[in-house]
């Protein structure tokens, strides 16, 4: 016997095109299929489908209050690099501008 629990093997961590998102979600929104049953067919996880599902009804105007739209997001995610890289700079220069002060003593 055994001691050790049985486990499930993790999937690979496979990568989807637009096209094929925009065709699941399609499948659910437009043709009514269930979230389950689409992924089912599909070979996809449910929570998969559905967070691809929910992130459409946002951008097209029927998401969750408060919820960004992919345009959002992806304007969010570069507005956090730019404050990232402006600090560092800004740290650059407060340290530099302490040694030249410091060399003029």
């Amino acid at each position: 016997m055994s001691t050790m629990a049985h486990t499930t093997k993790k999937r690979p961590r496979r990568s989807f095109t637009e096209d094929f998102k925009a065709g699941a979600v399609r499948l659910v929104l437009e043709q009514g299929k269930t979230v389950a049953a689409a992924a089912r067919d599909l070979d996809l996880t449910e929570s998969s489908l559905r967070k691809w599902v929910e992130q459409a009804r946002t951008d097209a105007g029927r998401g969750k209050p408060g919820a960004l739209t992919t345009a959002e997001r992806e304007e969010l995610s570069r507005l956090r690099k730019e404050n990232r890289i402006l600090q560092e700079e800004r740290e650059i220069l407060r340290k530099a501008a302490a040694f030249f002060a410091k060399e003029r003593r």
